[in-house]
């Protein structure tokens, strides 16, 4: 059944966790104070359609669902996220197929919209509507004609403001089915009539060589950079070039803060009595502990053992309370 959801977060690992089903698999936080987050989603048959207001730069790893093509866009002049390298302007729209993936990272608060297609019966009404010649490129970005993509984006606001009113299953089916086929009708449009750039074979390449970069990281850890570059087989100065376009910093940096990211939840997330934080980091690919628990503490306020100390104080305060401790 159609239904509609709209959620505020105050935790970058609830967020991440609340769009894993968009194929988000990573959150990283860049900038410093607290994280907030609003999400508001309406799911139809063959759409999902997304709203999303950020407050702190952060970068994301996703990869597109399978069977779907994901459409992203500004909502209202806003800022919208980089996705693989590429900075989507007013007016513009960007696109990725089916399994494709990429880094997606904002530059500070950021507005933006999207729009999850079923990808055969997208294409199937793409050749009815338009003809044999409907194709959505594996990645590509857009700028539709101005009135058709403001008639796209009035359709997401209108379905956006109704899922703000009232969250929860959308019981008009009717009136579901019309919005759907009005949404689909506008995007259709939009996407057989602006294509403005097809995604360069290098820029291809060098998505995928970041995405595999992401999956050591996973993987091994604990391997030095050289070790990396020869995995990736690429140099150190190709690995630096796509991770300052595509993640805004170099590939040192990023796997700092991952790292410093990874350990910070483990800490919150462990019992102090079964776990220690050099385990922890160790876990993780830390090597020198003094360095990295200073960096921890110019980014969280406190050092490792603090985070890991004050889980022993809340642990024990939901134990006496016989409840879980909400933090805001």
């Amino acid at each position: 059944m159609p239904g509609s959801r709209a959620s505020v977060f105050g935790e970058a690992e609830d967020f991440e966790a609340a769009l894993s089903a968009d194929g988000v698999a990573g959150l990283l936080v860049t900038g410093h104070g607290q994280f907030r987050a609003r999400l508001t989603q309406v799911e139809l048959d063959q759409l999902r359609l997304t709203a999303v207001e950020e407050s702190q730069p952060r970068i994301a790893f996703v990869t597109v669902p399978a069977g779907t093509i994901l459409v992203s866009f500004p909502i209202e002049d806003g800022p919208s996220p980089v996705w693989g390298g590429t900075e989507v302007q007013t007016g513009e729209m960007i696109t990725f197929g089916r399994g494709q993936r990429m880094h997606a990272r904002t530059l500070g608060p950021s507005r933006w919209g999207a729009i999850q297609a079923a990808a055969q019966q997208l294409t199937r009404y793409g050749r009815a509507l338009t003809g044999a010649g409907f194709v959505v490129p594996p990645a590509a970005r857009w700028r539709p004609p101005p009135a058709t993509a403001r008639q796209l984006r009035h359709l997401h606001r209108a379905a956006i403001r109704m899922a703000e009113g009232r969250a929860g299953a959308l019981t008009d089916a009717q009136a579901a089915h019309g919005l759907e086929q009005q949404v689909l009708h506008a995007l259709i449009e939009c996407l057989s009539r602006g294509l403005t750039d097809n995604e360069t074979s290098a820029a291809c390449r060098h998505r995928g060589v970041l995405a595999r970069f992401e999956d050591l990281l996973v993987a091994e850890p604990s391997l030095h950079m050289a070790e990396i570059c020869a995995a990736l087989g690429i140099s150190g100065r190709m690995l630096r070039e796509c991770c300052k376009k595509h993640l805004g910093t170099g590939p040192s940096g990023y796997r700092r803060l991952r790292q410093m990211q990874q350990v910070h939840r483990a800490l919150r997330r462990k019992d102090p009595r079964a776990a220690s934080v050099f385990e922890i980091a160790t876990r993780y690919g830390i090597r020198d502990l003094g360095r990295f628990a200073a960096s921890y503490r110019a980014v969280y306020g406190e050092f490792p053992s603090a985070t890991l100390r004050r889980n022993s104080g809340d642990a024990a305060w939901a134990r006496t309370m016989g409840r879980p401790r909400v933090k805001f």
